[in-house]
């Protein structure tokens, strides 16, 4: 995915509101938090009834700001598909996008300051999990005077959110979209992440989570970003996007064994960027809660969503993506249909991989048109 935006600097532009939580804010592995706060961008106008808003959950690495607005003109990471006239059509809908609890861009988690301590929680943030940010989520919902979602959004770890905002609140959404989600993470997948974070932790500046601000572990929040961004593609899209160019002058090293090839100088600037906007705690946290969710813990799937009262539901996945299969998207719909709400579901044909939902906006922003309406 591309890298974050981070949080806006003195004199930039910030769109970012933020809700507060109800204080203690219980969290569902155990443990409370005390004075935490979402980040939360909007567009579009909430009608007199109340009745036109989508909640949009973001994948582990965004911020709140998923397109450009008058208050923060800067594109965000969904731009193309979310503003008036487009496939989320904020002239008719009323768009929050929330900065996910336990993130660092504005929402609390353990790059915050624990009120307790007036330090950083670092890991004495409690456990996380998706059915954390589902609640954060829904609190900010209510804040706006929202009682009933005209649809909950989401994808990649979104999608997973989303899944555990219907079990956890029944009727709270008229529509669920479920893109590249799951409905318990895989070992393919846990093990993928469970490498991520043994990069970072065995980074000597990691200091058991006890780093300072201007020396995070750099090299290993590198190496988990590149692994990462390995696998949000597919081979077939690194083939043709990269062949076997040579690397850029500029990025080539002196070192041995340093970068000979184009794709190994994509990668490198990729971690470049994130080291510099996300903070390697929140990562270890947020990934952590996307290997242990598992929608089976509110009940059989298809009776967990039945409670949800949906009407309508849309899961879209993408054939090669590596990270969340067609398989697992198809069990979604499956269990969706089951639960009573009236599901499509749209195995797309990209090559871009997991992150398709970034890329392919005319395959995808044709079945969010079409669904939203």
């Amino acid at each position: 995915m591309p890298a974050p935006i981070p949080d806006a600097e003195q004199g930039e532009p910030d769109a970012r509101r933020y809700a507060r939580l109800p204080d203690p804010f219980p969290m569902w592995r155990g443990g409370m938090l005390h004075g935490a706060q979402i980040a939360y961008e909007t567009w579009g106008k909430l009608n007199a009834a109340r009745d036109n808003a989508v909640l949009l959950f973001t994948g582990l690495s965004p911020p709140a700001h998923a397109a450009a607005s008058p208050q923060d003109p800067r594109d965000g990471w969904w731009q193309r598909m979310l503003g008036p006239g487009l496939a989320i059509d904020t002239d008719k809908l009323f768009v929050v996008c929330v900065n996910s609890l336990g993130s660092c861009f504005g929402s609390t988690g353990p790059a915050s300051i624990d009120p307790a301590t007036g330090r950083r929680y670092r890991l004495s943030f409690p456990d996380l999990s998706v059915e954390d940010i589902a609640r954060a989520g829904h609190e900010v919902a209510r804040t706006l005077g929202i009682e009933r979602l005209d649809t909950v959004m989401g994808p990649s770890l979104g999608g997973m959110v989303v899944l555990a905002y219907a079990a956890l609140f029944p009727g709270a959404a008229r529509r669920l979209v479920s893109i590249s989600g799951t409905l318990a993470a895989s070992p393919f997948a846990i093990a993928l992440r469970s490498i991520q974070r043994e990069a970072i932790m065995g980074d000597p500046d990691w200091r058991h989570g006890h780093y300072p601000a201007d020396r995070p572990p750099r090299t290993g929040l590198g190496l988990a970003r590149k692994l990462g961004t390995v696998t949000y593609r597919s081979a077939a899209e690194w083939q043709q996007r990269f062949d076997r160019q040579p690397v850029r002058p500029d990025l080539k090293g002196n070192e041995p064994f340093t970068a000979e090839f184009s794709v190994q100088g994509y990668l490198e600037s990729q971690a470049r960027r994130w080291v510099n906007a996300f903070d390697a705690n929140c990562y270890l946290y947020l990934s952590r809660a996307m290997d242990r969710f598992d929608l089976g813990a509110h009940g059989d799937p298809p009776a967990a969503l039945g409670k949800a009262g949906l009407e309508q539901a849309l899961v879209i996945g993408v054939e090669s993506d590596l990270l969340f299969s067609i398989a697992e998207q198809r069990a979604i719909a499956d269990a969706l249909q089951a639960g009573g709400a009236a599901t499509r579901f749209a195995p797309l044909q990209c090559i871009e991989g997991h992150d398709s939902f970034l890329v392919d906006i005319e395959r995808f922003g044709r079945e969010l048109k079409g669904f939203l309406g």
